[in-house]
């Protein structure tokens, strides 16, 4: 069993560790592909809080705030694989952050081609938010004293 959970952990990180390595090698002094993603969709999503809350959000520099996301992709990801709850913790902050910014259904009408792709990839990060909070459920519903067994000696 412990062999099909890392392997389970392994497959499920794939996905933020091969994210986390493309972004890097792309990073460069720009900041790469990705602060061209990021910083249309920040400027909306700042944008969006600021007319439903009446509040301003701080200045964020849209490079250093896609090296926080590969970071957090890369070390979450590899504690995670190790069974960590601190790795499922950075992993769900990573999602907490990236997903309302990166897939704003909510700025497009709902017949629209965008709101539909946006709106599925929304769900599915969803999905994996909701399984990092499955793991960490687990992880911590299990007694320490049932997580250590040590050995009995045979008495004759």
């Amino acid at each position: 069993m412990g062999f099909a959970t890392f392997v389970g952990r392994l497959l499920f990180t794939s996905v933020f560790i091969l994210a986390a390595y493309q972004e890097f090698t792309e990073f460069g002094t720009d900041g790469g592909p990705a602060v061209k993603i990021w910083r249309p969709k920040y400027n909306i999503f700042e944008k969006f809080v600021s007319s439903q809350t009446g509040t301003q959000l701080p200045p964020i520099d849209i490079k250093m705030l896609v090296a926080f996301m590969i970071s957090l992709k890369g070390l979450g990801s590899l504690l995670f694989i190790f069974g960590s709850s601190l790795g499922a913790i950075l992993l769900l902050l990573h999602q907490l952050i990236a997903t309302p910014m990166l897939y704003d259904f909510y700025n497009y009408e709902a017949d629209k081609k965008e709101f539909n792709q946006l709106f599925i990839k929304f769900t599915q990060n969803l999905a994996l938010f909701g399984a990092l909070l499955y793991f960490i459920g687990m992880k911590n519903s299990i007694p320490k004293r049932l997580r250590k067994r040590s050995p009995k000696s045979k008495t004759n």
